[in-house]
Order: C-alpha cells, then structure tokens, then sequence
C-alpha cells in the first residue's frame, strides 16, 4: 500500500465520520479542547524534553511558556466561548421584508476535515493552537508535524492517539514525501505554517482540489526606534525576543532602524544585554541551538557575506566568551551595521540570531524602503510619537503591528493573527480563527411577502416603480 493510499483512507475515515455527524454540539467541541487540554498539561515535560532533544538545546523555561502555556491559553479561550460563537448572527432582513416577518441569517457549519501542516520552530504551538480552533468550529482534524523535530512529532502522534479516536484528530509522520502526499488530498481547508517557498508548492497542490487555504508564512519583520524612545527598553525587549529560540521565530525582529546619532549608543546597549543575560553560550541551555547543520551554515553563511562586503559586524560576546563548537550548531547573537541590501540576509527571512541594523533620518524613508519590500507579518515600533504611529499604521501594510513591545499580539486571542501576501493569507486565534474554519452560510427566511412576486410576467410599469421606490 502506496503512502499516498494510507493517507487517503484516513481522510476518508474521517469525512465519512463527520458526515454521519456534520453538526458537532457546543458540548462535544468543548470536551476535545478538554482533552486537548489534558494532553498538553498531562504530558508537558514529556514534550518538552523532547523538543530539547530535537533542537540538541533549547531551555525548558522557553519551551514551557512558549509551546505549552501560550497554546494552553488558546484552547483554553476557545472553551470558553465556543457556544457563543457557535449562535446563530441575525443581520437585519431589509425593509420593508423585515416587516413582513423575514429573516436573514449568518450560520456558522464546519467545514469537515482540515489538514495541519506544522513547522519544527515551535512543533506544539503551532500544531494545537490552530488546531484549537479547528474544534471549536465542529471539524475533524488531519495533522503532518515537521520531520525535523522528529521526537517531538513522534511524540505528538502517540499522544493524539490516546487522547483522540482517529476519525477525530490523526497524526501522519514522514519527511518531505509524505507532506506531498498529505497537501494533495481534498481537504475541506488546508493549514500550513513555514517558509514562503514552500507554501508556494502546497497552494499548487491544494490549487488542484480547490482547496481553501490558510497561509502562515513570516517574511522579514522591521523594528523601528523612534527618536524620542526610551532606547534601554526598547533594546531590552528587542533582544529578547532576537534571542528566544535563538532568532528561529517567523515573528522575530529581522532588522532595525535606528538614528543615525544613536547606533553606537545602540550597539553598548545590545552588547550589556548580552553579557548581563548569559555567562556562556556553548554549554548554556538558556541558548537555544539552529534546528540543523543546514541552517546554521546558512546563517555562517550571511556573516561571511557581510564581512566581505566590510560590512561593520558586531559580534554580541557574553560575560565569559568561549569560543563555540560547531556541533552544538549556535551561533553568537551578531548585529550587522548598515548591510547592503542585495545582501542574502536583507533578501531573506534570518530565522537566526543575527541583527541588521539600518540607520534613517526620517520616517518617511523609513516607509519608502518597508513598501518597496514584501508585506511583513508584524512591524514594530517603540516610541511615542502619535504622527509616526498613526502613519505606519496607515501607510505600511503588515500583518499586524506593534508598538513599544514585539510579539505581544500572538497572545491576543481577541484579535486576529495572521499575514498577507508574501507573509501569508488568512488569519486564525479566537473567533477569528473560529470563522476561518467554519462555513458561513447565508440562510434567509422569507415572511408572507416576496419580492419574487413582483417578478412574475407579464411586467407592469407599476411594479417597477414600487421595486424602484424601494431599491433605487
């Protein structure tokens, strides 16, 4: 039996299950987040250790607040509000229909089965939270963790097949075959979170089915430092979100504007974060390792390129420096001043600890050169004042923005999360996700008046009038 084959009988599995089923109850979709819910918080160090062992390094306290707790907090909010959200919208029949007794309604109705395609940055985050809202919108759920957090996938899979019937969540593990075969089948919507390259070729292969898509793609995220910005904060908060998971974020800053009188105040401050923040890189779990020997000598790679273009790099040494053994793949938190833009890592999302940093003078340049580029998923910027935010935000198109903090907004279940055109299409977390998922069907219910009977022939030039009266 071909992959291929194995793969379709269990979406086959699952669509005929839910076609026996096509309107889970408000109960039934809070009992799976319920066991959802349970996995996550029965086997938190199970998982935790091996998303460390995946990564060769990756602390404990990172992976806990990262992939447990943020995605606890998701399914946890989607618990909580899956009945309301499940109500039917009344939106208003029009008049004078609505007089009459009609009624027009928004009805939300699952999809059916949707497919997961999950990277390895952040391997239980990005598989449960979208997942969370895929049961809270009543469908089925097929799920292809990444091939290189193998242990973590490996475990996901096991754990999912105690906690949930195979027609209600299955995991499929495999390499890159596998996650062809998987984006090919007819899927009643199709998720996939990883680089812009590849989405490319799952949009082809859902082209195939019509398959709609939701696409969580990154791209290369600006920061911008405004003049008046409390600088030691605004580094601070920079820096520590460029060192979590070592820069292997699609939300993480992927570089940096400053003025051009304070990139050398800048520079100390990013050089004092580091040494008050790690003794030692090599043999410091608190530094998380590059996922693989491909990417980390992609990364070498950049620095090499800068340096011989003389670009100024900034090595960000901790308190003890130690020189750092190419197996533990990490790489010191770099910052390259003013790099040249047809350099691979201004054309390229980082997905790493190295830094740009750009110099500007005024914020319209700064506009000009972030819409000259593809769409990010976030855009940050610290500072207070109101003309520079409000023409970001107006100017600008990312997929969401941020000011005086980075990332915060993922934690915003009320809100959105998702990009646009190069860094993605779509959006999922809370009620947004919950739409994403489902169908909204139009339903209208017709009163003792229609309009349908004024369109029986023969045409009278009176009914035309009355129908102008109302619709012209």
């Amino acid at each position: 039996m071909t992959e291929q084959t194995t793969i379709a009988q269990l979406f086959e599995k699952q669509r005929e299950s839910f076609l026996s089923d096509e309107f889970p109850s408000a109960k039934l979709r809070q009992d799976r987040l319920s066991r959802a819910i349970s996995l996550l918080k029965e086997n938190k160090n199970r998982l935790c250790q091996a998303i460390h062992e995946d990564f060769g390094a990756r602390a404990y306290f990172h992976s806990t607040v990262s992939d447990i707790l943020v995605t606890l907090d998701s399914l946890k909010y989607c618990h909580k509000y899956t009945p309301r959200w499940m109500l039917t919208e009344n939106r208003g029949a029009r008049f004078p229909l609505n007089l009459f007794g009609a009624k027009a309604q928004v009805f939300y109705q699952p999809k059916g089965v949707v497919g997961i395609v999950s990277p390895w940055n952040f391997p239980v985050q990005l598989t449960f939270s979208p997942l969370a809202n895929v049961l809270s919108a009543g469908n089925r759920a097929m799920i292809k963790p990444s091939e290189l957090t193998p242990a973590t996938s490996q475990l996901i899979k096991t754990l999912v097949e105690q906690y949930f019937a195979p027609e209600e969540v299955t995991v499929i593990t495999g390499a890159v075959d596998t996650a062809v075969a998987f984006t090919q089948q007819p899927f009643d919507h199709l998720l996939f979170t990883g680089a812009p390259s590849v989405a490319k070729h799952v949009a082809h292969a859902a082209a195939d089915n019509l398959v709609p898509l939701t696409l969580e793609l990154g791209g290369k995220c600006p920061v911008i430092i405004s003049d008046d910005a409390k600088l030691a904060m605004a580094v601070k908060r920079l820096m520590s979100i460029k060192v979590l998971n070592a820069g292997q974020i699609c939300l993480a800053p992927d570089y940096v504007f400053v003025k051009d009188h304070h990139i050398d105040h800048f520079i100390e401050a990013a050089t004092r974060f580091i040494e008050s923040s790690f003794t030692t890189f090599s043999h410091n779990d608190d530094y998380t390792a590059i996922i693989n020997d491909h990417n980390y000598h992609r990364l070498l790679q950049y620095i090499e390129q800068a340096k011989q273009r003389n670009c100024r790099v900034v090595k960000l040494h901790c308190a003890n420096p130690d020189p750092l053994n190419k197996q533990d793949r990490k790489i010191t938190p770099t910052l390259i001043i003013n790099p040249d833009d047809d350099l691979q890592l201004m054309q390229e999302e980082i997905f790493g600890p190295i830094l740009p940093v750009k110099t500007y003078s005024t914020m319209t340049d700064v506009i000009q050169y972030i819409n000259e580029r593809h769409r990010p998923l976030a855009l940050y910027y610290f500072g207070n004042n109101t003309d520079d935010i409000n023409a970001l935000k107006q100017r600008t198109t990312s997929g969401g923005m941020v000011v005086n903090d980075l990332v915060a907004h993922i934690v915003q279940d009320s809100m959105p999360l998702g990009g646009i055109g190069h860094s993605g299409m779509g959006a999922y977390h809370g009620f947004d996700g919950f739409k994403e998922f489902s169908h909204a069907k139009a339903f209208f219910k017709q009163g003792w008046l229609s309009t349908t009977d004024f369109l029986k022939p023969p045409y009278k030039p009176l009914t035309l009038k009355i129908i102008e009266k109302f619709m012209g």
